[in-house]
């Protein structure tokens, strides 16, 4: 079926398909064009989508362990609803980066390559997504953080001069307002609650806070692809998600934690492969199907 824009193939193509291992479903970017534009660097183009295919993959794991935790079985649905808008992000950023590599003679790989046969020290997401929640308000308070900063980014993101990833972000822009909205409620509604319900939420943004700084950081790879138009500097976003996460704490009667704010150290972020702890169980969790049963479908 022809299609006007990347972005229409990819909201098309998509809006019925469900994915996990084994189901052998086609490639999401099916039909759309993914020759990489020229002028642009295509190695380069390939780690950038895998850096937020990963963000997006390691989030909606997290977000999967929380069904049947949640307080509530609404708040069980909209959190399965939010880990699924991610995890069909990461779909197509991590096929969009096989494509781009492809096309730079690399090995092709798809997106089941990507999530289920890597490991640790190779995923590039930020250290943000991948650590665990005491509790709920924590899991707010992380994804309060974690949506915030990537709807600034995909907002941005939607006018890069690949086509591929500007669809991706239009569609993800979309998603990401609502779960910025959801985690906003419930900080504003457990920070302005009971003495008990403010006690952890400020508890939660007091653990997600050493973990911010990491996400303004911007690598060589994103400096280069921003000047090029592809990109965004992710130090340019800051303003916004400060604003943002203002405006939401204020409503709570909450304020950021008073701690150093700490500079992110080059080389030493998950950017370049070095993770939490953390990490290394949940890749364990999230790859024990498809290493126990190599290339099976069913």
């Amino acid at each position: 079926m022809p299609f006007d824009s990347a972005y229409e193939a990819i909201t098309e193509e998509n809006d019925s398909q469900r994915w996990a291992f084994g189901t052998g479903f086609t490639d999401p970017l099916a039909g759309v064009d993914t020759n990489v534009p020229a002028g642009v660097d295509g190695a380069d183009l390939a780690a950038y989508c895998l850096m937020l295919g990963d963000d997006a993959l390691i989030m909606s794991h997290r977000l999967q362990q929380w069904l049947a935790r949640a307080p509530e079985l609404e708040e069980e649905t909209a959190l399965a609803n939010i880990a699924l808008d991610l995890l069909g992000q990461a779909r197509l950023l991590l096929t969009r980066s096989g494509a781009a590599a492809a096309q730079q003679g690399r090995p092709v790989h798809t997106e089941d390559d990507f999530a289920f046969g890597r490991t640790e020290r190779a995923f590039r997401n930020v250290r943000l997504a991948e650590g665990s929640d005491r509790d709920f308000a924590a899991l707010m308070a992380r994804l309060l953080v974690f949506s915030t900063w990537r709807l600034a980014l995909l907002s941005h993101l939607r006018d890069s001069v690949d086509p591929v990833l500007a669809a991706v972000a239009a569609n993800g822009v979309k998603e990401l307002a609502y779960h910025r909205d959801y985690a906003a409620q419930w900080v504003i509604r457990l920070g302005d609650g009971t003495d008990f319900s403010r006690e952890r939420m400020a508890a939660g943004l007091t653990a997600v806070a050493p973990l911010v700084p990491e996400l303004f950081q911007p690598t060589e790879i994103e400096t280069r692809l921003a000047a090029a138009s592809v990109a965004v500097d992710p130090a340019a976003l800051r303003p916004e998600f400060d604003a943002v996460l203002d405006t939401v704490l204020t409503e709570a009667t909450l304020e950021w934690p008073d701690l150093p704010r700490l500079a992110a150290v080059s080389g030493q972020s998950g950017r370049d492969g070095v993770h939490t702890a953390e990490m290394g169980y949940l890749l364990a969790e999230l790859q024990s199907v498809a290493r126990a049963m190599p290339g099976a479908t069913w």
